[in-house]
């Protein structure tokens, strides 16, 4: 049990002053406001519920930079894709693990208490299986422990190379499962995940995308859900949605909403070329959006049109994608960015009036706490101790109001404002650092080196 007093606090009842908060094995289990610190409480300044970073593929973190080079012809998100299959051919398990480590301490320090890792990398280069299905997802559930993060798990199916069935090619064979195999390795990773993962780590399902499934198959893996968390990718590029379109005969969110059961345990990953009948079918379907604005916008994806989901009553949360960037205020101000710059307008994605600030981080809170299926994203009793401190006497939040706390921190804000952070309870991050960061930091070197020499 501890106890963590905060000189301020953002709660369903809106902000509070004096709040002292005791949690017991993981969960919030008593709240006082007005009252006073006791001796031994953890003294904080700004308490906040923590987000969910809902979308992640690791191991992309390593090749940050490498692509930021213009070759000739017109670069675009699938000239990029091909740099990522050649990358991802050398990663070992060993580096595997060092570098999902790094992210999952990186979105700590961001401020974010978990992490759904969209996890597609199964195999050896070629396609050769391991020893065990599940090789590399234990290597992220090491991952998850060396780090104390929050950990909803979702092993990817990925069974063909494109629209139509097309046969994996290259980097892919790396992915490749048919149904079966798959079922194999999801009985397997929660298994696993009873004895080696706290008791909050989910273990979900993630059928990669229409292009890299097919309906029979999708159909299939579905009975695999259990009522945990199911991802997909959906409508990233217009050429996904024309090759899609021109296989099944309906766009894919079109296609998804009438030909699975889509409700409150999904995320559908961007989503960001929808017409404005398969938002509205969205958002009304009570699946969360996963949006990754800083991956979109390095990708060229383009934006989501966030101002008729959110009329419309739609969820989302953020995610981190291809790691280039972890940076939690950075990827809720890019979200609000996007509209801005595609309507010529300012403080857009927001339905009615009010704080912009507190519509995107609060709004990420619950979408992302929905998406990856964690009793979270607000202060309350019962509810995950995922929280994060931030110092509201930095120069960027020191003259504002509590109203405007969290506007000053989408808009106005470094990353330098996280002082402390719990995932379930583990305070993992404590005077802005990381408890582990130096060891993290030391085998990440190693394994780049030795991946680097490699290349």
């Amino acid at each position: 049990m501890q106890t963590i007093f905060a000189k301020r606090a953002c709660t369903p009842d809106g902000w509070v002053h004096d709040l002292r908060l005791t949690h017991d094995m993981g969960q919030i289990t008593a709240l006082q406001i007005d009252t006073a610190a006791q001796p031994g409480d953890m003294l904080v300044d700004t308490l906040l519920p923590s987000l969910g970073n809902l979308h992640s593929h690791s191991f992309q973190r390593a090749m940050a930079g490498m692509t930021e080079v213009r070759a000739a012809g017109k670069d675009s998100f699938w000239t990029w894709r091909k740099l990522m299959y050649q990358f991802v051919e050398h990663v070992t398990p060993e580096q595997y693990q060092a570098i999902a480590a790094l992210v999952f301490m990186e979105m700590q320090e961001a401020g974010y208490a978990s992490v759904g890792e969209f996890h597609y990398v199964h195999h050896q280069p070629g396609g050769t299986r391991y020893g065990s299905v599940s090789e590399l997802s234990q290597r992220v559930f090491a991952a998850a422990n060396e780090t104390g993060i929050g950990l909803t798990h979702l092993p990817v199916l990925y069974s063909y190379g494109g629209a139509g069935e097309a046969e994996l090619g290259g980097g892919q064979k790396r992915f490749g499962n048919t149904v079966d195999q798959y079922s194999n390795l999801v009985t397997e990773t929660r298994q696993l995940a009873t004895s080696l993962l706290p008791g909050d780590a989910r273990v979900g399902i993630a059928p990669h995308s229409l292009r890299a499934t097919c309906p029979n198959d999708l159909k299939e893996v579905l009975a695999l859900q259990l009522g945990n968390p199911a991802h997909i990718h959906i409508a990233e590029q217009p050429k996904e949605v024309a090759d899609v379109e021109a296989w099944l005969g309906a766009r894919p969110v079109e296609w998804l909403l009438q030909n699975a059961p889509i409700d409150d345990t999904w995320c559908l990953i961007h989503a960001t070329h929808m017409t404005k009948a398969e938002t509205q079918g969205m958002a009304q379907s009570g699946a969360v959006a996963g949006l990754c604005p800083i991956t979109e916008a390095n990708l060229g994806d383009g934006p989501f049109n966030g101002v008729e989901y959110l009329a419309h009553g739609g969820s989302f949360g953020i995610g981190s994608d291809s790691n280039v960037r972890i940076s939690l205020p950075e990827e809720l101000r890019m979200l609000e960015y996007s509209q801005r710059l595609r309507d010529l307008s300012r403080n857009v994605i927001i339905p009615g009036e009010g704080s912009v600030g507190e519509t995107l981080y609060l709004g990420a809170a619950a979408g992302g706490a929905q998406a990856l299926g964690r009793k979270a994203g607000q202060i309350e009793v019962g509810a995950l101790a995922d929280l994060v401190a931030i110092d509201s006497t930095t120069p960027a939040l020191c003259a504002l109001r509590d109203d405007q706390i969290l506007d000053g921190l989408c808009f106005a804000s470094g990353d330098n404002l996280v002082t402390d952070l719990w995932s379930a309870g583990r305070h993992q991050v404590q005077s802005g650092r990381h408890v582990s960061r130096e060891a993290i930091v030391t085998k990440y070197r190693q394994a780049i080196h030795s991946l680097l020499s490699a290349i």
